[in-house]
C-alpha cells in the first residue's frame, strides 16, 4: 500500500526539499487559515461570554422605570413638569401585575458615604433598597442575612455589606452585630455578601424607608423602580413595559406617549437585541476563517498543479517503466494531505495557545470574558481541512495519470 512505501514518502519529502519555499508558503496559507479560524472562534465566544456575564450579574428578565420631566402637554398640564416616583408607585406596579416575581425600589440621595467603624474609615456607596434586591442584584450571602421586610416596616437601622467593606473597617473582626457610623447614625451590621458585578461589592444596603425617613424627611421618594418579570417571554415582557407606562402616566397625570415623562427600560428586550447581534458576528468571523481556509486551499491545489508540470518528464518515466495511473494519483494525493495535514494541526496548535495564554493571563474585561474554544469545531475544521487537500490534489493527480508516456518524454 503507497501510505506505508518508504520509497513514496522518501520521493515526498525529496521534492518538498526541492521546493522549499514553494512549500512553506503553500502550506503558512493552509496554517493561517486554521489560526485565523480558532481565534476568532475564540474572540467570538469571549465577546458572547462578557456580554452574558453583565447580563448575567443581575436579573436578565428585568424591567426598569426611571422618572423624568413631562415633555407634552396633557390634560390641559404644561410640559416640562418633573415625574417624581414613590413608594406607592413601586407597591401599585407590584400588585398590577401578576408576572412580576422580584421588585425593589432604589433610592439614590445617599450616593457614596465615609463609613466608620472604630478608627477605621473608607469611602463606599450606600444603596437604600427593599428586600427583593437581593435577587434582582444576584447577591449572595457569605454571613448573616439582606434587609429584610420588618427593617422596612420598622424602619430599622440595620445593614448588609460587601466583603470590602469587611474587610476595610473590621480587617480580621467578625462584622456581624458591630455598629458602621453611616452620616452620624450607627447601623447594625446583619449580614455580608458578594456580588459578582462590576463594583458592586462595594456597597451597603440599607432599609428604603430608613434612609427615606432620615434623608427625605419622611416623603416617600425613590429614584429608580426595578422589577423582573419571571417567565414571561419577550413579546409579554414587552406587553408589561406599556402597562407600567399606562399605570403611572395615569397615577401622575401625563401622556402616556411622553417618552421623557418615564424611562422603562426593558432588559429582556435588550438582551435578546445583544445576543443576536453576537451571534451575527460570531455568524460573520465563521465565514471569514472559512474563506481563509478555501484560500489555502485553493493555494494547495495551485500548488500541485506546478508540481505536476514540473514533474511530467518523471511522471512519464514512472509509467514507462510500469507504474500504474492508481500508484501516481495515489502519491501526488499523499503530498497534498500531509502538506494540509501538518499545516492545519499546527494552525490549530497555535491558535489553540494564543487562546489558552490570553485565558491565563486573565486579559478579560467587562465585555471580553473566558474565549473559550469549541475544540469538537476545531478539530472538525482540520479533519475538514485534510478532506479538502485530498480533493485539492485529486484534480492535479487525475491530470498527472493521464500523461501519456511519450509525450511526457518530450516535455522540456
Amino acid at each position: 500500500m503507497i501510505l506505508f512505501e518508504r520509497d513514496s514518502w522518501q520521493e515526498i519529502f525529496e521534492t518538498m526539499r526541492k521546493n522549499k519555499i514553494r512549500t512553506f508558503l503553500t502550506a503558512f496559507s493552509v496554517a493561517w487559515g486554521i489560526f485565523i479560524l480558532v481565534i476568532l472562534s475564540g474572540a467570538g465566544n469571549g465577546l458572547r461570554n462578557g456580554a452574558q456575564s453583565q447580563f448575567g450579574n443581575d436579573a436578565v428578565n428585568s424591567i426598569w422605570i426611571d422618572a423624568g420631566h413631562t415633555s407634552l402637554a396633557w390634560n390641559g398640564l404644561k410640559p416640562n413638569r418633573e415625574i417624581q416616583l414613590t413608594n406607592e408607585d413601586y407597591q401599585l406596579i407590584r400588585i398590577s401585575i401578576p408576572e412580576i416575581d422580584n421588585a425593589t425600589a432604589v433610592f439614590r440621595g445617599w450616593g457614596s458615604k465615609t463609613l466608620g467603624y472604630k478608627k477605621e474609615h473608607a469611602g463606599f456607596t450606600v444603596r437604600p433598597v427593599m428586600p427583593d434586591h437581593r435577587d434582582l442584584e444576584k447577591a449572595k450571602l457569605v454571613k448573616g442575612r439582606f434587609i429584610n421586610e420588618n427593617d422596612i416596616k420598622n424602619n430599622l437601622k440595620v445593614c448588609t455589606i460587601g466583603i470590602p467593606v469587611q474587610e476595610a473597617l473590621f480587617k480580621k473582626e467578625d462584622a456581624l452585630g458591630k455598629y458602621i457610623d453611616v452620616e452620624n447614625s450607627k447601623y447594625m451590621v446583619v449580614g455580608i455578601f458578594t456580588d459578582k458585578g462590576n463594583g458592586d461589592n462595594n456597597r451597603i444596603y440599607i432599609p428604603l424607608t430608613t434612609a427615606q425617613r432620615s434623608w427625605n424627611g419622611g416623603k416617600t421618594y425613590v429614584n429608580t423602580i426595578w422589577v423582573s418579570t419571571g417567565t414571561a417571554t419577550l413579546e409579554r415582557s414587552q406587553q408589561i413595559t406599556a402597562e407600567i407606562r399606562k399605570i403611572l402616566a395615569r397615577r401622575h397625570n401625563f401622556d402616556p406617549k411622553d417618552q421623557d415623562a418615564l424611562g422603562v427600560f426593558n432588559g429582556n428586550a435588550e438582551y435578546v437585541r445583544v445576543m443576536d447581534m453576537l451571534t451575527g458576528i460570531k455568524i460573520f468571523v465563521t465565514i471569514i476563517g472559512i474563506f481563509t481556509l478555501i484560500a489555502g486551499i485553493v493555494g494547495v491545489s495551485n500548488s500541485m498543479m506546478i508540481i505536476v508540470k514540473e514533474r511530467t518528464r518523471e511522471i512519464g518515466i514512472r509509467k514507462a517503466l510500469g507504474a500504474t495511473p492508481a500508484s501516481i494519483v495515489g502519491q501526488i494525493m499523499m503530498e497534498s494531505i500531509f502538506i494540509t495535514g501538518v499545516a492545519g494541526y499546527t494552525g490549530l496548535l497555535l491558535g489553540v495557545g494564543i487562546i489558552e495564554a490570553i485565558k491565563t493571563i486573565g486579559i478579560d474585561s467587562d465585555f471580553f470574558k473566558n474565549p473559550d474554544i469549541d475544540f469538537g469545531m476545531a478539530v472538525f475544521s482540520v479533519i475538514l481541512l485534510v478532506i479538502a487537500g485530498a480533493f485539492a490534489g485529486l484534480i492535479p493527480s487525475l491530470r498527472a495519470s493521464r500523461i501519456e508516456p511519450v509525450v511526457a518524454l518530450r516535455e522540456d
